[in-house]
C-alpha cells in the first residue's frame, strides 16, 4: 500500500535533514510523525521514525550533560508495585497491556509499533499494579535510556513468543538484560563485575498460546528451558490465564495487606495498606502518619496467626489480613 505522504511531511523532512542539533532534530521528526497518515502503509516508517525520536531525544539529554541516573522517560512509580515489560519485537507486549488496563498502546503486526513507555494500572482484588510496557530490545538495538527505567522497576515481566523460537527469544533478551547489570532474584551474579549489579524479580510470559498445537509448544519449551524463573504461558488473543499472570505478580511483590480500625469501628477491607513482609506495627504506624510512630503506646490486632483482640507492641511482625487497631 502505497504512502501517500502530503507535501506538509517533506517540508518537516527536509527540516529534519537540515537540522545541526539532536533537539533540532527530534522536534522534526515529532512534526514528521504528526502529519503522517496512519494506515498500514505507513506501518514501517512510521515505526523507523520513532526509533529516531528514541536516539535523538538521547543524544539530546547527553548533550545536556544529563546524569546518568535521568533517561528519556521517566515513569513516577504507583500502585503496589512497578512492573516493567519487556521482550523483543511483536511479542505481543502492548497487547498485554491494553488486555489488562485502561491503557491504549498502538498494537501492531509490524516490529517496534511501541516507541516509548506507556503505563496503565492493573488490578489484583483491592490493590493495583502499575505495568508499563516498553520498546523491543534486540542484539541490534535497544533504546538508550531503557537500561535505567528496568533497573529503577520492583519486577521484570518478560514477554516471549511462542511461535517465533522462544527459547532463542529468552536467551536473547536474558542476555541483554545481563549486559545491563539485571540479574533475576536468587541467581549467581558473575565475578568481577566493574560496578554493582542490579537483582531484580522476574517473570517469563510465553504468550501466543492459542491452541492446543501451542501447548504442546509450550510443553517442549519448558522441557528445554532448564530455567527455574517463574513462568505462565498466556494468550492476549484468546484471554488465556491473564488472571494467573496478575496473580503471579502479586506473589512476587512480597507484599502484605494489612487493615486498620478505629475502636469500635469496623476495618475498611477495601483500602488496605501495603508493606512488604516482615514488616511490624512500628513500620505500619511510619505509613499512616509520623505522629503515630511517637504517640503509639500499643494495639490490637485481629488475624489468623493471633487470638482477637491481641495486644501488641512495636516490634510485632504482621501478617497478611491482619487488621490493627492503633492506640495512642
Amino acid at each position: 500500500m502505497p504512502a501517500n505522504l502530503p507535501p506538509a511531511y517533506f517540508e518537516a523532512e527536509r527540516c529534519f535533514r537540515e537540522a545541526k542539533t539532536p533537539a533540532e532534530k527530534v522536534e522534526a521528526l515529532e512534526e514528521m510523525l504528526t502529519i503522517m497518515p496512519k494506515h498500514k502503509g505507513t506501518d514501517k516508517l512510521r515505526a523507523d521514525v520513532r526509533r529516531k525520536i528514541s536516539k535523538f531525544k538521547a543524544q539530546s539529554q547527553q548533550k545536556k550533560g544529563a546524569s546518568r541516573k535521568e533517561t528519556g522517560y521517566s515513569i513516577d512509580k504507583e500502585g503496589a508495585a512497578q512492573v516493567v515489560i519487556v521482550g523483543p519485537p511483536n511479542s505481543g507486549k502492548s497487547s498485554l497491556l491494553a488486555k489488562l488496563t485502561n491503557a491504549n498502546p498502538e498494537v501492531a503486526e509490524f516490529p517496534h509499533s511501541t516507541w516509548k513507555p506507556t503505563p496503565g494500572m492493573v488490578r489484583y482484588e483491592n490493590i493495583q499494579f502499575q505495568l508499563l510496557d516498553t520498546p523491543p530490545i534486540t542484539n541490534e538495538y535497544m533504546d538508550p535510556w531503557m537500561g535505567d527505567l528496568i533497573r529503577r522497576c520492583d519486577i521484570i515481566a518478560m514477554v516471549i513468543d511462542i511461535r517465533n523460537g522462544p527459547l532463542r527469544q529468552f536467551e536473547e533478551t536474558f542476555s541483554i538484560l545481563k549486559d545491563l547489570r539485571i540479574f533475576p532474584q536468587g541467581f549467581p551474579v558473575p565475578q568481577g563485575l566493574e560496578k554493582a549489579p542490579f537483582i531484580k524479580k522476574m517473570i517469563v510470559v510465553v504468550n501466543k498460546v492459542d491452541n492446543g498445537e501451542d501447548e504442546e509448544d509450550y510443553e517442549i519449551f519448558l522441557e528445554l528451558w532448564e530455567t527455574e524463573l517463574p513462568c505462565v504461558d498466556i494468550s492476549t488473543k484468546m484471554g488465556r490465564n491473564l488472571a494467573r499472570f496478575v496473580e503471579m505478580i502479586y506473589d512476587l511483590s512480597g507484599i502484605i495487606r494489612v487493615f486498620t480500625k478505629a475502636p469500635g469501628k469496623k476495618p475498611d477491607l477495601n483500602s488496605p495498606f501495603v508493606l512488604p513482609k516482615e514488616s511490624t506495627l512500628e513500620e505500619l504506624a511510619t505509613k499512616i502518619h509520623k505522629d503515630f510512630v511517637t504517640n503509639l503506646k500499643f494495639a490490637r490486632i485481629w488475624g489468623e496467626s493471633v487470638f482477637d483482640g491481641q495486644m501488641i507492641q512495636r516490634d510485632h511482625i504482621l501478617q497478611e489480613g491482619d487488621v490493627v487497631e492503633i492506640h495512642t
